[in-house]
């Protein structure tokens, strides 16, 4: 209790205590927090570009071999820095732990995943960033002497500002770091909310200012022209397209998780079988290597039909889920989105649409609303990230592959949440 009194005895937060207008002390630490997760979130992007260009330039052959030895070395550091921990674990300690999150995971989890995720792993660093910026969040709080739900909002607000960074959506940011602690389809932390957009602001305008990334939508789709109320009609079939192709991937990952969970081996023996088997299917595949986020756009242009799409949507799957299962570091979001967009071109040749960016951002929206189990935020993001003027009918899309998709959660802590 001293510490934090003397904390606020700083003159800039006498001044906001007396000031005439909403803006508070607490406003204050907010800004101040997602400033220094706008800044962190900056610099893994700039080492992870770095990184990647590096090992992309291994090719045909050298894709096994690089991403093989890739596993290795995130075993190893596996091995030697400790587990790092995974989104299943954040949530449990927000839920479970009052918000409070563990600094000391945070050079195991930022060598790993960068490792992870610039040789080529189906896996993209929302989760790392949300991770580490959540813990900048606790570790902030307790030293300002903060408790309970003041605590737990903190560390709220860390994880939005290190989701936004990436995703470019303060308001998607927020949402998501709420929804998917869901309890019982609902935004259980509500308090948290104007903590996580104010956060999230701040981290998404310093994390442009150091980085080339512009606030225009990351993916070239085709705009999107509302039609009438067949739209919502599309939206609803999509949606439940999207819920089956969750379904394929829920199946995928109880496979895949089984079969490493049996092997009774070190951690850095299952992260290099992972790295081999990715590196095959890299190597049959390209378009399967790496989390999606540039790839994506490639989808929209290529050439196929539904032999092809079909193939490289269960091959991506597979991809994710030996990612995941291996113990390969990263997040999920956007490699699901790239799985919708494939599902997107697949479905295409069978239910020909004027339309076809509406197909293909209603399948990205169902398909990752029913592994997450977020469907609101999930629009949302979609919203900033495709440029989509009318997100309405896409909202049915995403509560449509929610409602339809497996009770048993991809994220085995929101298990008592469905």
């Amino acid at each position: 209790m001293d510490r934090i009194q003397s904390f606020f005895k700083n003159p800039i937060f006498i001044l906001s205590k007396k000031n005439p207008f909403m803006l508070s002390r607490w406003s204050i630490l907010y800004v101040l927090l997602g400033l220094f997760a706008g800044v962190f979130s900056a610099v893994f992007w700039k080492v992870l570009e770095f990184l990647t260009k590096l090992l992309a330039g291994f090719q045909g052959h050298y894709i096994i071999l690089i991403m093989t030895l890739s596993g290795l070395g995130i075993g190893l550091l596996i091995y030697f820095l400790g587990e790092p921990g995974e989104i299943s674990l954040v949530i449990d300690n927000i839920r479970f732990r009052g918000g409070k999150l563990d600094p000391k995971n945070n050079p195991s989890m930022s060598l790993s995943s960068l490792l992870s995720i610039s040789s080529g792993g189906s896996a993209g660093p929302e989760a790392p960033l949300v991770q580490i910026t959540g813990s900048f969040g606790s570790w902030f709080a307790e030293k300002i002497g903060l408790e309970g739900e003041e605590l737990r909002s903190m560390t709220i607000a860390g994880m939005a500002a290190g989701f936004t960074s990436l995703f470019g959506s303060p308001l998607g940011g927020a949402l998501f770091a709420l929804e998917i602690l869901q309890h019982r389809h609902v935004v259980e932390y509500y308090e948290a909310l104007l903590p996580a957009f104010l956060s999230s602001c701040s981290a998404y305008f310093v994390f442009l200012f150091m980085t080339d990334m512009g606030i225009g939508p990351t993916w070239e789709f085709p705009q999107y022209v509302p039609g009438g109320i067949e739209d919502f009609q599309y939206a609803i079939g999509f949606g439940m397209a999207g819920a089956a192709v969750g379904w394929i991937f829920y199946g995928i990952f109880k496979i895949t998780k089984f079969s490493f969970s049996k092997m009774a081996l070190p951690i850095f023996v299952k992260t290099t079988i992972g790295g081999l088997l990715l590196g095959c299917i890299a190597y049959y595949e390209p378009l399967t290597r790496y989390f999606g986020h540039d790839q994506l756009n490639e989808i929209v242009v290529t050439k196929g039909n539904w032999i092809f799409f079909g193939t490289l949507a269960l091959l991506k799957i597979l991809a994710i889920n030996i990612t995941v299962s291996s113990g390969w570091r990263g997040g999920i979001i956007i490699p699901l989105f790239f799985v919708g967009a494939v599902a997107g071109r697949f479905f295409m040749d069978f239910f020909p649409s004027e339309n076809e960016s509406f197909l293909l951002i209603c399948l990205m929206a169902s398909v990752n609303a029913s592994v997450t189990k977020t469907p609101i935020s999930t629009t949302i993001l979609l919203t900033g990230l495709t440029g989509v003027s009318n997100f309405t009918p896409v909202l049915f899309a995403s509560l449509s592959g929610y409602f339809l998709s497996p009770k048993a959660p991809f994220i085995s802590s929101q298990a008592d949440s469905v």
